[in-house]
């Protein structure tokens, strides 16, 4: 029995909608106190491939980790210049349309869209993506790295649901079709 795969966004934003400040830090992020992990372990266990631009990627590999923390999943880091796979990413170059489709028809689990703004952009203006999952930080900064690009694109969502965790709230949208 085939399930259809959907593309995940999962990401948490300051309440004036950036996803890191302008040099790259989360340490805002880290300040506000939540609770366990804010839903992450439940959302992972629901995905299998990971996807992320190279600009995230190379931020996760500059970070002080023991090692990849996507280690137990597919993922792709989506780049414009030429890059060698390793053993734990596999660098995309393709036509990003047919890639997802393509990996949207195979058997699996969710498919996550970890960052960035940039490939958020695209998947949004081709409409790929199925559904948005916004963990919002009581926290405003002013400026940074912008949740979402301003475009040529407009989307109609629907409520999913709404979480609590602490001073998180995670809001879920479904992306009408």
């Amino acid at each position: 029995m085939s399930n259809k795969r959907k593309l995940l966004l999962f990401i948490a934003a300051s309440l004036d909608g950036y996803i890191a400040t302008k040099d790259e830090s989360l340490d805002w992020l880290y300040q506000v106190q939540g609770e366990g992990d804010n839903g992450f372990s439940e959302f992972y266990e629901t995905v299998d491939t990971v996807l992320m631009g190279k600009r995230t990627y190379d931020w996760v590999v500059k970070q002080d980790l023991k090692e990849f923390p996507y280690k137990n999943k597919e993922c792709y880091v989506f780049t414009r210049s030429f890059s060698v796979n390793t053993e734990d990413v596999e660098f995309i170059n393709d036509d990003v349309v047919k890639f997802i489709n393509k990996l949207k028809s195979q058997d699996g689990k969710n498919i996550w869209i970890v960052g960035g703004g940039e490939l958020l952009y695209s998947f949004l203006q081709e409409k790929l993506v199925d559904e948005l999952i916004i963990t919002v930080a009581p926290t405003i900064i002013g400026k940074g790295v912008p949740l979402f690009r301003e475009g040529d694109y407009h989307l109609e969502l629907s409520l999913k649901g709404t979480k609590k965790f602490n001073q998180f709230v995670e809001l879920h949208y479904e992306v009408k079709k």
